[in-house]
């Protein structure tokens, strides 16, 4: 993302921690049944063997997590002064960038998870942007306190008309 000429970063919003947790968690999950599998049958590996396996099993896990990690935090959910920059790493190889004009933006919806919205720790959700077209320009999953996010987007949009 480059800055125009008089664009300034306002503010920069990243995923919320509880889902990458929750990722992590899950690969952790993952990895316990290949461990499982090779402790019951460690008894016809020799320990050299048995502690190659073991590594690779580690190193798989790490790299799994290292990745899961570099997409997680080199999404970006950018507010200028001008507008709005959504940078969305699909793959570490591969990266959406989606924007939009404060005076383009027709509607903002937002989605939580209820009432446990209230707790810090569950007080994520999305948020859509969308244009006068209808069309969904920019759709930040996991998003951090969404309706916060939608307030200081309207009102930095209604600072700008003033």
């Amino acid at each position: 993302m480059h800055l125009r000429e008089g664009e300034q970063v306002l503010k920069i919003y990243r995923h919320h921690p509880t889902p990458f947790i929750w990722q992590i968690f899950v690969a952790i999950v993952g990895t316990l049944p290949f461990y499982l599998v090779l402790f019951l049958l460690q008894e016809s590996f020799s320990s050299g063997t048995f502690f190659i396996i073991n590594l690779v099993i580690l190193l798989v896990f790490g790299i799994v997590v290292a990745y899961i990690s570099l997409v997680y935090w080199l999404d970006k959910f950018i507010i200028t002064n001008q507008r709005i920059v959504f940078v969305d790493w699909r793959l570490l190889s591969e990266r959406d960038e989606a924007e939009t004009f404060f005076h383009e933006i027709q509607e903002i919806t937002t989605r939580e998870k209820g009432v446990l919205a209230y707790f810090k720790a569950f007080d994520y959700g999305s948020i859509a942007i969308e244009t006068a077209s209808a069309h969904v320009v920019i759709e930040f999953p996991n998003a951090p306190d969404p309706e916060g996010i939608r307030r200081y987007i309207y009102h930095i949009r209604t600072s700008m008309h003033d």
